[in-house]
């Protein structure tokens, strides 16, 4: 019950925020970029190079052999496919150093996957996923 009386008000609230719903996304992502680093979410200028739909970005930890490594994994969804038909791996560097320059702790991290990312409009189960994986002290 003392959770309906908290969010009742917090819904009324934003139901009835005369602010742009833009302007509450561009706080929330501002608010996650100031905790987990500048740059942390992809440019647009990584959108424009495959004129992907959607990016997101997650850091995380791969094991190999023993050895644990922090990698950063940013997936890239259903770019164009004539940007995507030449070389693929010289457009993954490409992103990867793009991303790798703007995020402010990337030197914490020692490998960056690119995943690209096609699904099938007609079926979102049915997918197509290319990775190309990097070392961050490459760059």
């Amino acid at each position: 019950m003392k959770r309906i009386l908290f969010l009742l008000p917090v819904f009324f609230l934003f139901s009835q925020c005369s602010c742009k719903p833009e302007e509450l996304f561009k706080l929330a992502f501002t608010g996650l970029e100031s905790l987990m680093g500048e740059g942390f979410l992809p440019s647009e200028e990584i959108r424009n190079l495959g004129n992907f739909q959607g990016m997101s970005v997650q850091l995380g930890q791969s094991s190999v052999d023993g050895i644990t490594e922090a990698v950063i994994f940013l997936r890239l969804e259903n770019g164009d496919p004539a940007k995507l038909s030449g070389q693929r791996e010289i457009l993954a560097r490409k992103c990867a150093e793009l991303y790798l320059k703007d995020f402010e702790k990337a030197m914490d991290y020692q490998k960056i996957t690119i995943q690209f990312i096609q699904t099938d409009p007609n079926d979102p189960q049915n997918m197509a996923l290319e990775e190309y994986t990097f070392e961050v002290s490459d760059f």
